[in-house]
């Protein structure tokens, strides 16, 4: 019975640096982490959701021989597909990274000095993008590699931490907050941003210029803000031995699927949200592809649908928080995954040329998103055995990062077997069903009493 006292009070995040513990301290920690999704959210939406991709691509095409050939290493690369491989590059480097990162907090019990050096170290590839101009191709992939990986790295680290700060009834609820401080953020930058870009004669910039503003903007964003978690957040005393510490990312991934196969609920869980979460990703990733190619939408169109998702995802992210509070956090999600379902039937009926319906579309998806995705993180926060939190999300955040390719190649597939976008978005409810089906089989009251943590009364 002591046992589970102190391990409850390891949980919970109130204990104190000299041992006491306190409502008040616990709530200080929880508002500066939320600020962390406040901090790098900006680059997810306006770097890698709207500028980055087609501006590197046209960098790349004027660095590009007769053939539209760059040549990276020596490499022929077509160079629309530059920034594509690039992506891919960044996620080979967060695998190989974000199981040593998570292995050296837990057992060094330093997470917030190694959240700060991933932090900064991708906010400031971010900012430097100001710098991409005319043929700079090659330091526009490098800065996309570091800022990428240096981001899946702090999620790590910044995941981790939900366990220490909020206790079992407290984490749907804050995770949700975190999720809906980063859509918040993402859209008010992004607004900021779209007036720069489309306004940018009026401010006496090229299109070009303006948007380089645009990406260093966000770098500058995430560094600012990075400060408050840094300031509130603590680390805790490393409560389990230093040896391994610096084992390869390779060798400690192993090492921590090894683990997880004495938790195999936790890793059932793990499973499931991998199969669901590859058709989220996928989804986001396709839908403007889906809106220009096969609904024939205007760029500005699928822009305005991106700040719609956003807006509406902050409503989602905290109606379904206090939705899990009365029906807990697996049936809230398994609500959201059908949910899904509905929103990529009714998308493959939408008729072309229509902004209305796919305004209508986007406002499904921002709905479901947020929730889905902080409920998620919530729920797999208590199938982590106390001690092993930043390890135990490296593996997650890998599956959230690092395993989503299925989902793409299942659309690219469809598409080139059928020839249409709507057979292809189709195709992608499969992710869902097999997601609901897994999810649904968990038992996860009893996952949470295997991983040695107290199970919260609504789970």
């Amino acid at each position: 019975m002591g046992a589970e006292t102190v391990r409850a009070h390891e949980n919970d995040g109130a204990e104190g640096p000299d041992g006491s513990t306190g409502d008040s301290e616990r709530k200080r920690e929880q508002r500066g982490w939320y600020f962390y999704d406040w901090a790098c959210s900006v680059y997810s939406t306006t770097v890698l959701t709207v500028f980055l991709g087609p501006y590197l691509t046209e960098v790349a095409k004027s660095a590009a021989d007769a053939d539209g050939y760059v040549h990276p290493l020596g490499i022929p690369v077509r160079a629309g597909s530059f920034f594509a491989y690039s992506v891919s590059l960044s996620v080979i480097v967060a695998i190989v990274v974000m199981p040593l990162a998570g292995a050296a907090a837990d057992r060094t019990g330093r997470k917030k000095p190694l959240l700060g050096l991933a932090a900064y170290l991708g906010a400031g590839a971010t900012a430097g993008m100001f710098f991409l101009d005319g043929d700079r191709y090659l330091l526009g992939g490098l800065l996309l590699v570091i800022a990428n990986a240096s981001l899946a790295v702090s999620m790590v680290l910044y995941n981790s931490f939900l366990p220490l700060i909020a206790t079992p009834d407290e984490r749907d609820a804050v995770s949700s907050r975190g999720w809906a401080f980063g859509y918040v953020a993402g859209a008010l930058v992004l607004m900021a941003n779209l007036v720069l870009f489309t306004a940018h004669d009026s401010f006496g910039v090229s299109e070009g210029t303006a948007v380089r503003i645009c990406l260093a903007s966000a770098g500058v964003w995430w560094g600012a803000f990075t400060l408050i978690p840094l300031r509130r957040l603590r680390d805790r005393k490393n409560t389990l031995p230093r040896a391994g510490a610096t084992a390869t990312g390779w060798r400690q991934l192993a090492a921590t699927v090894r683990d997880m196969r004495r938790h195999p609920l936790t890793l059932s869980f793990l499973l499931a949200y991998l199969i669901y979460n590859d058709g989220v990703q996928t989804v986001i990733s396709q839908a403007s592809v889906y809106g220009s190619e096969e609904l024939g939408l205007s760029q500005s169109t699928l822009i305005v649908a991106v700040l719609l998702v956003q807006i509406l995802a902050v409503a989602g992210a905290l109606g379904m928080g206090r939705l899990a509070r009365t029906y807990g956090a697996q049936r809230t999600i398994l609500g959201s995954l059908l949910a899904w379902i509905v929103t990529l039937c009714a998308g493959y009926f939408l008729p072309a040329n229509a902004p209305v319906y796919f305004f209508v579309l986007a406002a499904g998806i921002g709905l479901v998103l947020g929730g889905t995705q902080a409920l998620s993180r919530s729920l797999f926060s208590h199938l982590v055995p106390p001690g092993k939190e930043a390890e135990y999300f490296s593996a997650y955040e890998m599956s959230d990062r690092g395993m989503s390719w299925l989902g793409p190649l299942l659309f690219g597939l469809t598409y080139q077997v059928t020839g249409s976008y709507r057979d292809a978005i189709i195709s992608l409810v499969a992710f869902f069903v097999i997601g609901f089906a897994l999810l649904a089989r968990v038992p996860v009251r009893r996952a949470v009493r295997d991983a040695g943590n107290p199970v919260p009364e609504r789970i």
